[in-house]
């Protein structure tokens, strides 16, 4: 089986020496929307506080005839109520300056919104696929088309736990990072495997939803190099927090040579597709698979979550045919919560995950599942 550039769950991450001061720039905000970074992000930005001193302007006007009115005009000041109606001048005051408020907010939304959905001449194309609970991306077009890998969580499961101290970036960082280019038209598309999922980084100013079924885009482009963070902004699920956004923003020279990388990635990765591997390299390798895909589900001692994640050790799949546990590992089984994993990982990390399984916890097959056992399964 051909595949386009993937990263294995083993490869070493591209290390990108960022000023810490621009880390800091980034972070998130007290008081307020994260300091833009983007065009988009800059309107949005002004927009929320023009809308913010436009309700405090009227807050104040309303609230202060209203209390002027009470103090100035109460019975113990001998005030004797006013009896009128129909009064044409104010019905038209009342009518008007609502209108000219609403214009006056609609003017910048619209713009911003119509300059949101302007992905024409991008420089480069990437598609955003949402898992439960990881991120595909695929570049599609650009520098760095085929390029093709998964971002998941990196946090340490004992630190979610409660077991270590809780890092710098506790929850908030991935092991692939999403890298592109300073400089540059980034035309994000977005769909989904599963459920609803929604792609946001707040410096870019850039959310949508990504859709099973149906594709939606945006896009975003920021002289500013730094590391930038996100998260999906729907409710997708039990590990739905855990599933952030983190996008390095580069050097067009620090790109080139991240493509570069990738790029010779890819041909050891073909080249563990097509050989054969003994029992303990498979399990080795099937261990950090099944960490990054499998464990938030079917736990690390492999007795799931029943009834929405069932067990592993000892389960009767696991230990029976080989064939039957390789399809439902490929096309997952519908109307439950087993995704389909065919789409996401390469042959040979599917086949060292599925040996992992048969092999771990009270599971001791001695069977070695083969990456051409994997390739077979996706053609039956």
């Amino acid at each position: 089986m051909s595949h386009a550039v993937r990263i294995a769950a083993a490869a070493p991450a591209l290390t990108l020496a960022l000023p810490q001061r621009v880390m800091a720039d980034v972070g998130p905000s007290r008081f307020n929307l994260q300091p833009p970074v983007t065009e988009i992000a800059a309107h949005i930005y002004d927009m929320h506080t023009l809308m913010l001193l436009l309700c405090l302007l009227i807050f104040i006007g309303v609230f202060g005839v209203m209390f002027w009115a009470v103090i100035h005009h109460r019975k113990s000041r001998g005030a004797t109520a006013a009896h009128f109606h129909e009064n044409t001048a104010v019905e038209i005051a009342w009518t008007v300056a609502p209108v000219l408020i609403l214009l006056g907010m609609a003017w910048p939304a619209t713009r911003t919104v119509i300059a949101m959905k302007d992905t024409s001449e991008a420089d480069i194309t990437v598609k955003v696929t949402g898992y439960q609970w990881k991120w595909g991306y695929d570049y599609l077009q650009g520098e760095g088309e085929g390029i093709r890998f998964l971002s998941a969580l990196s946090t340490p499961r004992d630190q979610i736990e409660g077991k270590a101290p809780k890092g710098e970036n506790y929850l908030v960082e991935v092991d692939n990072p999403m890298v592109v280019p300073a400089g540059k038209k980034i035309r994000v598309i977005t769909t989904a495997n599963d459920v609803i999922h929604a792609w946001w980084v707040p410096a870019f100013g850039a959310k949508q939803d990504a859709i099973p079924g149906f594709i939606r885009d945006t896009w975003f482009r920021t002289d500013k190099e730094g590391v930038y963070r996100g998260s999906c902004a729907e409710l997708c699920g039990r590990e739905h927090a855990f599933m952030p956004i983190e996008v390095h923003v580069v050097s067009a020279e620090a790109y080139t040579a991240w493509v570069a990388k990738q790029r010779a990635g890819a041909a050891a990765l073909s080249a563990d597709d097509s050989r054969e591997w003994a029992l303990a390299e498979l399990v080795a390798r099937g261990q950090k698979v099944f960490a990054a895909n499998c464990q938030a589900c079917h736990q690390e001692n492999g007795k799931g979550l029943p009834p929405a994640f069932p067990p592993l050790d000892g389960s009767a799949l696991v230990l029976g045919d080989k064939n039957g546990q390789i399809d439902v590992v490929l096309h997952g089984r519908p109307g439950t919560a087993m995704a389909a994993f065919g789409p996401q990982l390469s042959d040979a990390d599917l086949a060292a995950v599925i040996t992992y399984t048969r092999n771990s916890w009270s599971n001791a097959t001695g069977e070695a599942v083969q990456p051409a056992d994997i390739k077979a399964g996706r053609k039956g």
